[in-house]
């Protein structure tokens, strides 16, 4: 992976007090589209399916013994897939034969496994688009009151005998260093496993993916957004809405780390690291542009 830059800490005009939260809410659905959507012949899967494969396949037996917690849903973004998807694998009967990693067995005597829970949470929480995703799915919830990733409150999710695994799903390059080991400071000191998943990477091939997107946003809106004229006028109109994403997608692609500085500021984030199992990888989500970064950290029993 060849990058074109160290991590600059650029803002994004989504993250400034001054962009309207009509247009920010419509960027954000924008966001969730992306994640749901395949392209034929590019993406074999969505990227929220592929992430939805890299949990069951690195969790492996474990898969179902955590609650997922979303701490930047947004919108939603994947989590409603990513549960679908996930619970779905989990669904299907495992036989001795079955593997989904090295070494892995998933022998659950030929009986389906048990469904896993995900909590949508924001710090500005979006309860009309997060109630429309709950109503479609028994297995997914949310938190109406805001959520600090940097001092989630210990009553977040239900006393159920779970362990709790955040996730954070093209959200993480959101943070300065400082403010990023404070998160993960707290993520090691009051859960059992996290999740870190970024789409874009400081590479050539990102920034061209992202012009795609751009371009892909005016193909594809009347399929999704019809029933908003606001969303019509401003892509079509006064392009501010494909504009906004093209722009803070490439910011997003510069802020983002690589799977080695995310293991440094874990190292660095002050919190007892002993204990804890940390992997990481670099999948393909859309030939040959586009791959997720993530790492996966669980607290061994």
């Amino acid at each position: 992976m060849v990058l074109i830059s160290p991590r600059i800490q650029f803002y994004e005009i989504t993250d400034q007090p001054w962009f309207p939260e009509y247009f920010l809410r419509k960027v954000q659905s924008c966001l969730t589209v992306a994640w749901n959507f395949r392209m034929p012949i590019m993406q074999k899967h969505s990227p929220a399916q592929v992430v939805s494969s890299i949990l069951y396949n690195t969790l492996d037996k474990s898969v179902t013994e955590y609650t997922y917690v979303d701490f930047c849903a947004g919108a939603g973004g994947p989590t409603p897939c990513i549960e679908r998807e996930l619970n779905q694998k989990l669904a299907k009967p495992k036989s001795p034969s079955d593997r989904t990693g090295p070494g892995a067995t998933h022998l659950v005597n030929g009986e389906p496994n048990e469904s896993v829970q995900f909590v949508m949470t924001d710090l500005h929480p979006h309860i009309t688009e997060w109630k429309e995703a709950c109503s479609k799915s028994r297995n997914l919830t949310f938190v109406p009151k805001p959520v600090d990733a940097t001092n989630a409150p210990a009553d977040l999710i239900l006393d159920d005998g779970k362990k709790v695994f955040r996730m954070f799903n093209l959200a993480f390059h959101h943070f300065d260093d400082s403010l990023g080991r404070d998160i993960l400071k707290n993520t090691l000191e009051t859960s059992d496993g996290f999740g870190i998943f970024e789409l874009s990477d400081r590479t050539p091939s990102s920034l061209f993916m992202i012009s795609l997107m751009g371009i892909l946003f005016f193909f594809i809106t009347p399929f999704y957004f019809w029933r908003s004229p606001g969303h019509l006028f401003f892509t079509y109109v006064i392009p501010i809405i494909p504009f906004v994403v093209v722009f803070d997608g490439y910011v997003s692609s510069l802020r983002t780390r690589t799977s080695g500085e995310l293991r440094s500021l874990l190292k660095t984030s002050g919190a007892d690291m002993d204990g804890w199992s940390i992997r990481s990888g670099h999948d393909m989500h859309t030939a040959p542009l586009g791959y997720v970064t993530w790492v996966i950290g669980v607290k061994d029993k």
